[in-house]
């Protein structure tokens, strides 16, 4: 599978692709200047992406980065979570977190790496993602309120944070309970 693609961002020459181990220090970079000035972050997201790179839920072909002329600008991770209920479990993946340099904000970089990821989980054979985040960015990517589908987070969110994606028409329709993270989630 070919991960890499070419976008040319305000004369940017952006290219998405696969992490590798080599890419973990500039990217606990990214992810440490990205979050430094956000209010509502408890500025250790890239901690939680060293823990789920070693956990079952870690997915290698779901860690993207974003370079630009060389430079590691942007990165995105999609893990395994379940959605349970008393009767069933369903698979799903959540999107924590992602992450672009500050002064490369603002350009698009993010989108790109979240229609990557959606394309790539897609083939991958996934069907719906979940996260929480500003409830102004994600609905332009598909996202709705995770209320909508009958899904509860196991812990106190603001409604309007907490939402999901079907990745194929209807994926969640026959899908309630409550969102169970990875282990690696809770530090």
């Amino acid at each position: 599978m070919n991960c890499l693609v070419n976008i040319g961002i305000n004369n940017m020459n952006i290219q998405i692709r696969q992490e590798t181990e080599t890419d973990y220090d500039a990217v606990f970079n990214v992810i440490e200047e990205a979050f430094k000035s956000v209010s509502i972050s408890d500025k250790t997201e890239q901690y939680l992406v060293q823990r789920l790179r070693k956990s079952p839920a870690f997915i290698p072909e779901l860690s993207l980065v974003a370079e630009c002329d060389g430079q590691l600008v942007g990165h995105i991770l999609l893990t395994k979570l379940k959605i349970n209920n008393k009767e069933d479990s369903f698979d799903a993946l959540a999107l924590a977190p992602v992450s672009v340099l500050p002064e490369f904000q603002a350009n698009g970089i993010g989108g790109k790496l979240i229609i990557k990821a959606h394309e790539i989980a897609r083939e991958l054979g996934h069907t719906s993602v979940i996260l929480i985040g500003h409830e102004q960015y994600y609905p332009r990517f598909g996202y709705k309120r995770l209320d909508q589908f009958g899904i509860e987070m196991p812990f106190a969110v603001p409604k309007e944070n907490c939402m999901a994606i079907e990745l194929i028409p209807n994926a969640l329709k026959e899908v309630n309970g409550m969102v169970e993270y990875p282990r690696a989630f809770m530090g």
